[in-house]
């Protein structure tokens, strides 16, 4: 049975894409992360993202690392920052965990 293939539109094929974003630490070296999901939690943006694998077969052989930013803002605009408060941290991971629990295995 052939089946019935339709080209994807501009907006399908934008939403396939993955969401990267490339951080730069304080010695310089730069890291390139997916956005895997993001909330709004007490009045602050946070984001869940994973270290960007380009080949899918890198992902089976890998645990990824759940990395946890909260957007903030400046004169200068928007920057992604730590979150160091551990009830914090915890509090988010937690809300991740279970938004995210059904696309990934998520181990503690």
């Amino acid at each position: 049975m052939e089946e019935n293939k339709q080209p994807l539109n501009e907006q399908e094929a934008e939403d396939m894409e993955p969401d990267l974003i490339t951080l730069t630490d304080e010695e310089g070296s730069e890291y390139t992360f997916e956005v895997v999901d993001a909330v709004d939690h007490g009045g602050v943006h946070y984001m869940a993202m994973v270290p960007y694998v380009e080949e899918e077969k890198q992902l089976e052989e890998e645990d990824l690392e759940l990395v946890i930013m909260k957007v903030g803002q400046d004169g200068e605009g928007e920057f992604l920052d730590v979150v160091e408060e551990d009830e914090e941290l915890y509090e988010i991971s937690r809300i991740f965990e279970k938004r995210l629990s059904d696309e990934f295995d998520i181990q503690q």
